[in-house]
């Protein structure tokens, strides 16, 4: 088979137009595969760093009930539970929305992308926002519990995603109404694989998880019920902003 044209390949991180000798990969295709896969590892395993979120906004630390980063991978339920502790530092304060930060399986992601997404998303979102809360070792319906804690009726959760060999940094938020123990994946609304600039940019991440909140407040539901229809919406750059 003929080699693909280099433009080709430099259209896409997906890993075609791969080298050859013989039936083998090439030399260079080899250890772009290997530094590749331990890209995705260190992502899973890095420490989750929450000095620059404090440098930018208030915010709360929280641990899920997973006391490891080995406990965490091996028992996903613990994941998606508070830790007994750690329940003190969450109270209501009369806001009605509250914007999460979690590693999720990917550290890594949220190193690079949480501050200027939310840079970005909070002055579009409106409402009265609760301080933001990193959580560690968390998985995406520890959202739930926390959203219980500080009684609020919406939950964004920003989580770093499962790294893929082309895609050790990527993030995700998911958009659940009326947080609560028990809600399905199906409840949630997800905008997925921003990270700048091979996937989705911080602006148009901020456009559609803001175009989402609205309309989840708006009919009071989030989930299969709620279509994306962002893209037919008008900017909502500039909607007011408090957080108590």
């Amino acid at each position: 088979m003929a080699e693909l044209p280099a433009r080709l390949v430099a259209l896409t991180q997906a890993r075609i137009g791969l080298t050859r000798t013989g039936q083998s990969l090439g030399t260079g295709s080899a250890l772009a595969f290997e530094l590749a896969h331990a890209r995705a590892r260190d992502a899973v395993h890095a420490a989750f760093d929450t000095d620059a979120l404090h440098a930018a906004f208030k915010v709360i630390e929280v641990h899920s009930q997973a006391a490891d980063r080995i406990t965490y991978l091996q028992r996903p339920d613990l994941g998606r539970l508070l830790a007994i502790d750690d329940v003190h530092r969450l109270a209501p304060t009369g806001a009605d929305t509250a914007i999460i930060v979690a590693d999720g399986l990917s550290a890594t992601a949220v190193a690079r992308h949480a501050v200027p997404l939310l840079s970005a998303l909070l002055p579009r979102l409106g409402g009265r926002l609760a301080p933001v809360v990193a959580a560690h070792q968390a998985r995406v319906a520890l959202g739930d519990a926390i959203g219980v804690a500080l009684a609020v009726e919406l939950v964004v959760i920003l989580i770093g995603e499962r790294p893929g060999l082309s895609a050790p940094d990527s993030l995700g938020a998911y958009i659940t109404w009326n947080p609560r123990a028990g809600r399905l994946d199906s409840e949630r609304n997800c905008v997925s694989n921003i990270r700048p600039p091979h996937g989705l940019g911080y602006a148009a991440a901020a456009d559609r998880i803001a175009w989402l909140v609205h309309e989840a407040r708006a009919r009071r539901l989030t989930g299969v019920a709620l279509k994306d229809e962002s893209d037919s919406a008008p900017g909502l750059g500039g909607t007011r902003l408090q957080i108590d």
